[in-house]
């Protein structure tokens, strides 16, 4: 019985010290890898390993979603921003940390040219809901995002100019 109580202590023990991913990139990776309350966004469907990655947080508002970050912070508002370098190969999972569990709006960026400023013509965007951004700004419905005290997963495929007619989309595999 003494065996089995160490045992299972010594697994409940290695169990919390477990990361929720190693992988996790970005600035605020300690915060998925301590347990949250934080977002991991998976991201998938990248044009290309150039430039950087980011994340933007936001709240869950239509005025505010999408809205400049220096506007938000004068006024007293919740916003958060983590650039993450693009890694050479394997998956792309970006850690960015929450206040408090609640109702966020989350957007993602792919900043190939890496001038920290949206290229239309050549960046990537993206959303938990997946949803084709087409050629209109997104919606507020389209980034809202519910977080718990841990760390929630979510994927998001990015998206890039595929036309002028059709806006942005999803690349074709």
């Amino acid at each position: 019985m003494k065996a089995f109580v160490l045992g299972f202590s010594a697994a409940l023990l290695a169990a919390m010290a477990t990361p929720v991913s190693a992988g996790a990139i970005g600035s605020d990776a300690a915060a998925c890898e301590a347990g949250g309350p934080a977002i991991l966004a998976d991201i998938s469907g990248l044009k290309d390993r150039t430039g950087r990655l980011k994340l933007e947080l936001y709240p869950a508002t239509e005025a505010d979603f999408l809205k400049d970050d220096r506007d938000l912070i004068a006024q007293g508002k919740f916003f958060r921003r983590v650039w993450a370098e693009m890694p050479k190969s394997g998956p792309v999972e970006i850690c960015i940390k929450v206040p408090k569990p609640g109702t966020y709006a989350l957007f993602f960026t792919h900043d190939r040219d890496g001038k920290n400023k949206f290229n239309f013509w050549t960046d990537g965007a993206g959303l938990p809901s997946n949803h084709r951004i087409g050629m209109s700004r997104p919606k507020l419905a389209a980034g809202v995002i519910e977080v718990g005290n841990g760390v929630t997963v979510t994927h998001i495929h990015a998206q890039y100019l595929r036309s002028l007619l059709g806006g942005f989309g999803p690349l074709k595999a």
